[in-house]
């Protein structure tokens, strides 16, 4: 695993606690729940184990006491442009969700929540937009650590965003899972998270150092495993749950130091500290030293003015200054002197930095070069990202003077995404007005390079001419690059003749596999998400009228899609049996340059090559805005040399990788071993792939089966009091869901409960709705004094749902949101085996959704009905929220 070490860089901590508010219940109507005293002694006690740790420096740690929103963003962005290392956030205070689940906003000091129909949450940051704020920070490596109610719901904004390099460089540490609130504790002590998260800081993690004993350094993935035990034993959420931390960090993980425990390292904040520690730096240039201090001394004069850092640091032998009666110490004049003599300290180091630099330097100094923005194919980004950081040092990126050209910032986004962004949102992805279409945020920066994995996906992104557009698309003439798509077989099942391999269709060769091997199942990446998922959609589909729902059944799977194919290699082998039973459409280089899995061991695979998909075709697309012409002739010299290097030079990075020439007999761009179970000479391609199929069958693919209907059960026995109001609760969970569903899905709710003959009562008829009037009757719903009868409404509504399915073959799902309290009526009289018999003749999809966290243990009775009936089992030892959200937008046409 790799492992980044902060430390001898420049690295910016911001502590923001908000224990004071200025709108408290039940005085204020719109107010948050409480006051935070907890809180306050929270950023005491984090800023010595911080300090104490030897990563951060005292000037490197901002605290921000109770901010109104304004300041926090003031500081979130003066920390973000300042960090080259680590850059840390922290935040305690109130957490609060709209009804959807899908948001976390942190409360400032100012906050309210103007309610209505849909929750307005005032002086609060959207966690999306922090994440943004973020991700522009030139820091290597960003950690989030946020202590507060809801936390958890954090991980569903952070598993959102579609750049995978934003993924990468941003670990988030949430104090307990989504859609939970927790005891902050008693007044006078921090809040029982903070308080073990500076434990462990302080005294270091038991085995992280092998397997007894603690090691010296405290890393981030140890520290949240340590939290998480620690918490889900000793503490419980106000809902009585497990108090479970949570933390999302990308697949393979970089591990992060965070600090040294006391006592095993040398004075805090000492360079030789680092050395000795064996630090792993990167050299440092004179600029960036420069740079450095001067972003110190522009910080510590920000704390001064703040009052945040007293004037005496600066000198701590510095004798008392008289000042005029009744001032306080470090007032006004007492700062300003304190900021002169900062300024003054900065124009001598600044002339001792240039003085020894350039005298110890044979090189003229170097303008800051041109910074190119480029966006590619999710299954590209690792092969470009590789490119670009070859050209960067290339002798084609350096003047004579040994300055560089070009910088380029590479990263991937969604294809179907990023097709409608150029196509259709070139005016909003240059000045976002709304949250409901912000390109900026959900894809990046405006490129003025892309590279998609098709001619056809550039022709695709082309404006229809209906409305304004902003962008101008400039493709080359042809690919430069090939990479034909394979179906990857175990070795254990894939046939040993190369001729049996190649010429012929995706269709027969499947049915040669399903010959040799009845068990043997196929899956797919996401047609949305990459070219190349989208090319394997065509080839499946086939030419002509296609029975859709009939292929899109053949590639059916468990759970969503994997979002690319290296996912989908990589998530294989977590199932040795579906490792060895799987075949993997996917691009042929994957199987030359491998993935970056954290697994090393896998069933060894085979390319079989079908001539009816087209392959994967990286093109050169220069992109021009509107507007954007200020520093055009540089921009476009940048760009001409970066595509001249890349489509001469650079293709031997890409021939590395296992890609192909892009015409002629389209051979390896490099040599690789045949042992690989590649074929060097597969036959006659299939031919490019056209703009209009790939956009028909991503059509196709989003209308596959038509409307869905889902039946929806809400147990409101006595024992759901505890757990129906707010997001968390259960109608508030069930209104979570209702983004999967389209105005055509047909949809309705009973509420299970026993007060008469019948096992339930209907809350919202079965039909088509308008997800407002859905939310309004799941607002009327009420905990009624009476048992649920579990049994009798499973079997009323396999026996409704069969009835509404016999004559075709829409998606139906029936979802089941319970406590698990009345388990005993399943269970007497062997309801529960007739219940499973329903179940398995019926085929209709069941989730079991229960608000337990050992609801779905092997053998309970929530485990035994989801096998049976093809469905899944959800509870609260994982994210039950956005599971069962997945489960519903896979059967619906909604836009979530």
């Amino acid at each position: 695993m790799d492992r980044f070490d902060p430390r001898g860089k420049v690295n910016r901590a911001l502590l923001v606690g908000v224990s004071e508010y200025e709108f408290t219940r039940p005085k204020h109507r719109d107010g948050v729940p409480g006051q935070l005293p907890a809180v306050a002694h929270n950023l005491a006690v984090l800023v010595r184990a911080l300090e104490r740790g030897g990563v951060l420096r005292p000037l490197e740690i901002t605290v921000a006491r109770s901010p109104r929103l304004a300041d926090f963003r003031h500081s979130l962005r003066a920390a973000a442009g300042s960090a080259e290392g680590l850059l840390l956030l922290y935040f305690a205070g109130h957490g609060a969700v709209p009804s959807a689940g899908d948001e976390l906003w942190l409360q400032m000091r100012d906050a309210e929540v103007v309610r209505g129909e849909t929750a307005g949450f005032e002086g609060a940051a959207r966690f999306t937009n922090v994440l943004r704020i973020l991700a522009n920070s030139h820091a290597e490596r960003i950690v989030v650590v946020l202590d507060c109610c809801n936390a958890g719901n954090a991980a569903r904004v952070w598993e959102a965003v579609e750049r995978p390099d934003v993924r990468r460089r941003v670990s988030v540490l949430m104090s307990v899972q989504a859609n939970h609130r927790i005891d902050a504790g008693d007044a006078d002590t921090p809040t029982p998270f903070t308080a073990r998260l500076v434990e462990l800081l302080t005294s270091g993690i038991e085995g992280q150092g092998g397997d007894e004993g603690r090691g010296d350094e405290v890393h981030f993935l140890a520290l949240a495993e340590a939290l998480r035990v620690y918490m889900s034993t000793h503490h419980r959420t106000e809902r009585g749950e497990a108090w479970e931390p949570q933390s999302r960090t990308e697949n393979p993980p970089v591990d992060v130091v965070l600090g040294i425990r006391a006592g095993a390292g040398r004075p805090v904040g000492s360079r030789a500290e680092a050395v000795a520690a064996g630090a792993a730096s990167r050299p440092t240039s004179g600029r960036r030293r420069r740079r450095a201090f001067v972003a110190r001394v522009r910080a510590a004069v920000a704390r001064i003015r703040s009052g945040a850092l007293s004037p005496g640091v600066l000198r701590p032998s510095a004798p008392v200054l008289k000042r005029p009666p009744g001032q306080a110490p470090g007032g006004r004049s007492t700062r300003r002197a304190a900021v002169v003599l900062l300024v003054l300290a900065a124009a001598l180091g600044l002339v001792g930095y240039f003085v020894v630099d350039n005298a110890a330097s044979d090189r003229s100094a170097c303008g800051p070069p041109v910074e190119l923005r480029l966006l590619t194919d999710p299954d590209l980004e690792s092969t470009v990202r590789k490119a670009a950081d070859t050209y960067l040092t290339s002798a084609a990126n350096t003047t004579g003077g040994g300055c560089r050209r070009s910088g380029i910032t590479v990263y991937g986004a969604g294809s179907a995404a990023v097709v409608a962004g150029l196509r259709d949102q070139s005016d909003p992805w240059q000045r976002p007005v709304s949250d409901d279409t912000d390109p900026q945020r959900d894809i990046g920066p405006q490129p003025d390079v892309w590279i998609p994995g098709t001619l056809a996906t550039a022709a695709r992104a082309r404006s229809l001419g209906v409305a304004r557009t902003y962008v101008t698309l400039e493709p080359d003439a042809a690919p430069f690059a090939y990479s034909p798509m394979v179906l990857s077989l175990p070795q254990g099942i894939a046939e040993d003749s190369q001729r049996e391999r190649t010429g012929d269709s995706l269709a027969g060769l499947r049915a040669k596999l399903a010959r040799r091997d009845k068990s043997a199942s196929v899956r797919r990446p996401d047609p949305e998400y990459t070219d190349s998922a989208l090319l394997a959609t065509v080839g499946l589909y086939g030419p002509g009228k296609a029975d859709v729902g009939r292929a899109e059944g053949s590639v059916a799977q468990t759970g969503p899609p994997a979002s690319t194919a290296g996912d989908l290699l990589c998530t294989l082998p977590d199932d040795a049996d579906t490792d060895r039973s799987t075949a993997a459409l996917v691009p042929e280089f994957l199987m030359v340059s491998g993935v970056g899995c954290d697994r090393t061991t896998r069933t060894p695979r085979m390319a079989e090559y079908p001539d009816d998909v087209p392959g994967l075709t990286p093109t050169f697309v220069r992109v021009r805005w509107t507007g954007g012409d200020k520093d055009e002739a540089a921009r476009d010299d940048a760009v001409r040399r970066f595509h001249d290097w890349l489509t001469g030079t650079g293709l031997a990075v890409f021939g590395q990788d296992g890609f192909r020439a892009p015409s002629g007999a389209r051979a390896f761009l490099a040599a690789h071993d045949s042992a690989s179970g590649l074929i060097s000479y597969p036959g006659r391609p299939a031919g490019a792939a056209g703009a209009a199929a790939m956009d028909t069958a991503l059509n196709q693919y989003r209308n596959a089966k038509g409307p869905g209907r889902v039946l929806f059960l809400l147990d409101s026995s006595g024992s759901m009091a505890g757990l129906w109001q707010g997001p968390g609760g259960a109608p508030g969970i069930l209104k979570q869901s209702l983004g999967g569903l389209g105005t055509q899905d047909e949809y309705g709710v009973w509420s299970v409960a026993s007060p008469g003959r019948s096992p339930y009562a209907e809350l919202l008829p079965f039909g088509p709705h308008k997800r407002g009037d859905a939310e309004r009757a799941l607002d009327r719903a009420a905990v009624k004094d009476a048992e649920a009868d579990p049994y009798g409404a499973l079997k009323a509504a396999l026996d409704t749902m069969d009835r509404k399915g016999r004559d075709d073959d829409r998606p139906e799902l029936i979802v089941f949101l319970t406590d698990d309290e009345d388990d005993n009526h399943l269970t007497a009289k062997g309801h529960l085996d007739e219940l499973l018999t329903s179940a398995r003749e019926k085929r209709v999809p069941v989730v079991m959704a229960a608000l337990d966290s050992g609801g779905c243990a092997k053998g309970r009775p929530d485990q035994r009905i989801s096998d049976a009936s093809g469905g899944r089992c959800l509870d609260t030892k994982g994210d039950l929220v956005a599971g069962l959200r997945d489960e519903v937008a896979r059967t619906g046409t909604g836009d979530e």
